[in-house]
């Protein structure tokens, strides 16, 4: 499969993508150069294989990303609407999606998850702090809390959603506020 680069050649002063390639259907691989910061594309960022924003750098898309193969980012990554790869998803600091989080795989995030709707992972969801959603899903095992910097408190432990199916293996399950 071909590789997108996305350098800093690619991007305008304030980040976004501005690059000649059509990044809201590419066929193959998209990698992102280290050190970038936030690397912003103002619709959504789709590959056929993987999308990877190396260490230093964190993707944002206006609406969706979605990767064929897995998602995986040094810093975050963070989507107007949702978050979808056929493996895994991981990023250095938080994953956060206006709608759903869905991985074949595993989620991984070295800070918190959030997302609008649901959270799904085929095997389980990893998080150094809190995950919050309307539900949570995994095949396996949920860790939240992991955070290996400093003792995260109790509200930074904590799975902010309705259970539908996994085992709270670290961390506190919580149910979610009813907005009035």
């Amino acid at each position: 499969m071909e590789i997108l680069k996305i350098t800093k050649d690619d991007l305008d002063p304030t980040g976004l993508y501005i690059g000649a390639a059509d990044v809201t259907n590419w066929a193959g691989h998209i990698e992102v150069a280290a050190d970038l910061g936030w690397v912003r594309f103002a619709a959504s960022l789709t590959a056929k294989g993987y999308i990877i924003a190396k260490a230093g750098s964190g993707i944002e898309a206006g609406s969706g990303i979605e990767a064929g193969w897995g998602i995986k980012a040094g810093w975050g990554i963070e989507a107007g609407e949702g978050i979808e790869a056929g493996s895994g998803i991981e990023a250095g600091e938080g994953i956060e999606a206006g709608s759903g989080i869905e991985a074949g795989w595993g989620i991984k995030a070295g800070s918190g998850i959030k997302a609008g709707e649901g959270i799904e992972a085929g095997w389980g969801i990893k998080a150094g702090f809190s995950v919050s959603a309307k539900w949570v899903s995994a095949q396996l095992r949920i860790f939240v809390g992991l955070c290996m910097w400093r003792l995260p408190g109790i509200e930074e432990a904590q799975v902010i959603a309705e259970l539908r199916s996994g085992t709270i293996a670290h961390g506190q399950l919580v149910a979610p506020t009813v907005a009035a």
